[in-house]
This record gives C-alpha cells, sequence and structure tokens, in this order.
C-alpha cells in the first residue's frame, strides 16, 4: 500500500483535502488490494480543526506522530493542502518543521494550491519550479525569489516535489500520482467514476477569467476593459483605446499597466483567448467561425496563440471538454 499523508490545519481549504482523498479512495477500486492507497490526515493537534467553509475535519495524527522516523510514519506521499490565509501568513512551526525535516524524506511531497506558501517557509521551493493558485502565483514569486514559480500550470514535477495549481487542481494532481503508479488506465478510470477530466490541457487560466480588473468600475481602464469584451469581434489600436477612456494614447498605455498590471494589447490578447475558449467549450462552431467571433484575423492566428498562451490548439482544447481522444 501507497501511504499518502496530506497535512491540515485550522481553516484550510476543504477541497483542497477531500478531492484528493477522493482520487485516491477511489483508485483503491481498480487496483490490487495490496497495492492501493492509504490516507493520513495529519494536523498540530490531534481531533477535529474547522475549515475555512466551516466544515469540520479530524485530523488522524499529530506531526509529532506522523513523522517518518516515527513507527508508523514513513509516508509514502506527503502533500500540503492550502487555505485562504496561507499567502499573507506564516504558517504554524509545527507544520513548516515536519514539511521540512519529515514530509521532504518522502518518495513524493508536495503541494496543493496554497500549500506551496509552506512548502516555501520549510525552504523547499529553492531553484525548483513550481506552480500554485494563479491569483498567487506572483505572491509567491515575490515572497521566495528562489522558486521557479510558473503561474500558468495545473500541476508540476520537479524531481520529488509536486505542487498544483488552485483549490480542484489538486484533484488533476492526485490523478497524475494515480497514473504514475498504476497507469493512465486506472487514472482515466478514477476519473470518470468522480466525473472529472483525467488529464485537463493547457494552464489553470482556461478555467478562470484571468483578466485583470480594477477594483474601481466607473475607471477609465475599466470603461476600455468593457468596450473590448462588448465589441470583441474588432481589432483595437492603443490609439482607438486611448480614445474610449478619454486620454492620450502614451498617457493611456501608461495608467493601464499601473491598473491592469498588463498592456493593452495582452489584455486584448487575453480576452479573445477567453471568448474563445468559451465557445469551444459549449458549441460546434467551425474553428473558422470561433476565430471571427473571438476577433482574431483567422482560425491559423488563433492557433498560433492557443498554443503559445495554453500549450494547445483550439481543437484539442474542444476536445478535452468533451473527453474525447485527440488525434495526432
Amino acid at each position: 500500500m501507497r501511504s499518502v499523508a496530506i497535512a491540515i490545519f485550522p481553516g484550510v481549504q476543504a477541497l483542497d483535502v477531500a478531492g484528493p482523498v477522493d482520487v485516491f479512495a477511489e483508485a483503491n477500486a481498480f487496483v490490487g488490494a495490496d497495492d492501493g492507497y492509504t490516507t493520513t490526515l495529519l494536523s498540530t493537534d490531534a481531533g477535529v480543526l474547522r475549515a475555512s467553509n466551516g466544515m469540520q475535519l479530524t485530523a488522524d495524527q499529530t506531526f509529532d506522530e506522523g513523522g517518518t522516523g516515527h513507527p508508523g510514519g514513513g509516508f509514502h506521499t506527503a502533500l500540503v493542502a492550502g487555505g485562504p490565509t496561507l499567502p499573507g501568513s506564516d504558517p504554524e512551526a509545527r507544520l513548516t518543521r515536519w514539511l521540512a525535516d519529515d514530509a521532504a524524506r518522502c518518495e513524493r511531497y508536495g503541494s496543493i494550491c496554497t500549500g506551496a506558501f509552506a512548502l516555501g517557509h520549510a525552504g523547499l521551493l529553492d531553484e525548483r519550479h513550481v506552480t500554485t493558485h494563479w491569483q498567487n502565483a506572483p505572491l509567491l514569486a515575490s515572497r521566495f525569489p528562489r522558486a521557479r514559480v510558473e503561474l500558468d500550470r495545473i500541476h508540476i514535477r520537479d524531481g520529488a516535489l509536486v505542487t498544483s495549481a488552485g483549490v480542484t487542481a489538486g484533484i488533476d494532481l492526485s490523478l497524475a500520482l494515480v497514473a504514475e503508479d498504476h497507469g493512465p488506465a486506472v487514472a482515466l478510470a478514477v476519473a470518470k467514476r468522480l466525473v472529472v477530466f483525467a488529464q485537463r490541457r493547457g494552464g489553470q487560466s482556461q478555467f478562470s477569467p484571468y483578466l485583470s480588473v480594477p477594483a474601481d468600475e466607473t475607471s477609465p481602464v475599466a470603461k476600455v476593459q468593457a468596450y473590448v469584451m462588448e465589441h470583441i469581434r474588432e481589432s483595437f489600436s492603443v490609439a482607438q483605446l486611448a480614445a474610449v477612456a478619454g486620454m492620450s494614447a502614451r498617457h493611456f498605455a501608461r495608467v493601464f499597466v499601473q491598473l491592469a498590471e498588463l498592456t493593452p494589447h495582452e489584455f486584448v490578447e487575453r480576452a479573445r483567448v477567453d471568448t474563445a475558449r468559451s465557445l469551444l467549450e459549449s458549441g460546434d462552431l467551425a474553428l473558422k467561425a470561433v476565430a471571427y467571433e473571438s476577433g482574431f484575423a483567422s482560425a491559423e492566428r488563433m492557433r498560433i496563440v492557443f498554443t503559445r498562451r495554453l500549450g494547445v490548439t483550439p481543437n484539442e482544447y474542444r476536445s478535452s471538454f468533451r473527453g474525447v481522444p485527440v488525434s495526432a
């Protein structure tokens, strides 16, 4: 049996815990009795704690009981779940010590969502390729500058270290580990049982708006963003968008970057990709029609942008949402 430890704490994200636990539990139905998974929840104190959504979770063991050097310890895989408070505060000292002293000695160890911040405090991200929730990735890179943070990945394995993107991406990571242990057929069977994709294609941006919107919805930048989304078929120049904002082109470009944290061109391209994704997910429009409705100059241009941004072609993206194989 492969023993999996998941570190939890007060305020943990419940789905960061439940998703992986369900994947490993379902996998047991498709493998031999001696080749499955056991899952143990560890925390500073044994017993009940509250997740961020108010749900009660129960720790099976304390970190002291679950150390790799402790009888009954020696987990095969160790993961730390995320939580809304982790990016802005230091984790519990005992959690940090367990990650550094015990979890890192496992065959595989890592994080789900913002659990990457706990790994950072334990010194486990230095010079490693990692990911986290896309909204928190810039902060992770800032707080741990030696980490090689990749903003738009669902999950990453760098040696023994595994990290995943936001919340439900913990399911993707766990399915990848099951595929690693037992092959893709078992992972696919588990995914079908849970009614999820065995392998989501592209980056985590495909599952979020990924468009920076200023807090002040009446600002000139927000006005321009709304204009772009309402006229997505059109082509846009900086001068045209500046006119919508009532600014000079130079001043508009500077203000837009300050407030949106990306250039006007970058925003427009992301908006086009977001529109195309929605059309590919929900309908049967020809790729040429999808490109037109999204404002791309051609289906080929859309393919180039998709491949660069998401790592898949529009056709592969559509196929992944229908759960059918993509021909080479």
